[in-house]
């Protein structure tokens, strides 16, 4: 029997792609990686994505960790290959790319085949469009903040963004020059978007902390793993989005 290659996540969305696909294959993962339950019984911690033990990564000898281009940071990772680790670095900023990252990441940590909860999830995403397509679902202008003190939204060339718009929200920062502009609470609110998009991570917004920043505007509280991981819960995403959207609507 093969042995599965010994793995280092430095990516909260594929730390649970590989745990749940290649059980046995983690070694390591930061702080930050929350799923699947149960992780602390089987991985070492390794610190943040921003800033991992280098060190304590090269001590567990893995044959592969993988990092993110927007996650991590280079110099953690260019540590990590001068101490002679294999390092693979992904890019996702659509969700083609999620699925075409997801499938490279999987086949190198010794993945036979597709996993079922990626099919899945391609085919609930087929799903949605269709469903927008169609004219079912709306189609709205948003802002989408990530971040407050100061102020962040998504711009152009987001991995959230995409997922948004194949669900019918138009951000209307996406033409922005940055990725994550800083703008204003008062701009934001003279775009007069349809919905304001509120997930609870990285900033963690609430019924009591974010709607209040825009009276009269219609809020969207999401999940905000639904919204910016891509692996399992990819399956889900759609819908919940998609449930979340139209509450805010009524």
């Amino acid at each position: 029997m093969t042995r599965r290659p010994r793995v280092v996540s430095l990516v909260p969305s594929l730390t649970e792609a590989v745990a749940v696909s290649a059980p046995g294959a983690l070694v390591g993962a930061t702080d930050w990686c929350t799923h699947p339950a149960g992780l602390d019984g089987t991985v070492t911690r390794i610190g943040g994505t921003k800033n991992p033990d280098t060190g304590a990564i090269a001590r567990l000898r893995p044959d592969l960790v993988i990092a993110n281009e927007e996650e991590n940071r280079r110099p953690d990772l260019d540590a990590l290959r001068a101490a002679g680790l294999d390092v693979l670095v992904t890019e996702v900023r659509t969700l083609d790319q999620a699925f075409a990252e997801l499938d490279r990441v999987l086949t190198a940590c010794g993945v036979a085949g597709r996993p079922e909860w990626l099919d899945a999830a391609e085919a609930a995403w087929a799903d949605a469009a269709e469903t927008v397509a169609r004219g079912d679902e709306p189609v709205r202008t948003a802002v989408v903040p990530i971040w407050r003190r100061p102020w962040m939204v998504l711009g152009r060339d987001t991995f959230a963004g995409d997922l948004l718009a194949r669900l019918g929200v138009r951000n209307l920062y996406a033409g922005h020059p940055e990725r994550y502009p800083r703008v204003p609470v008062e701009e934001l609110n003279a775009a007069a978007p349809d919905v304001v998009v509120l997930p609870d991570e990285p900033y963690r917004f609430t019924r009591d902390d974010g709607p209040e920043a825009f009276p009269g505007a219609v809020a969207a509280l999401v999940d905000g793993r639904h919204l910016t991981w891509y692996g399992p819960s990819l399956a889900e995403a759609p819908r919940s989005l998609a449930r979340a959207l139209r509450a805010a609507s009524r």
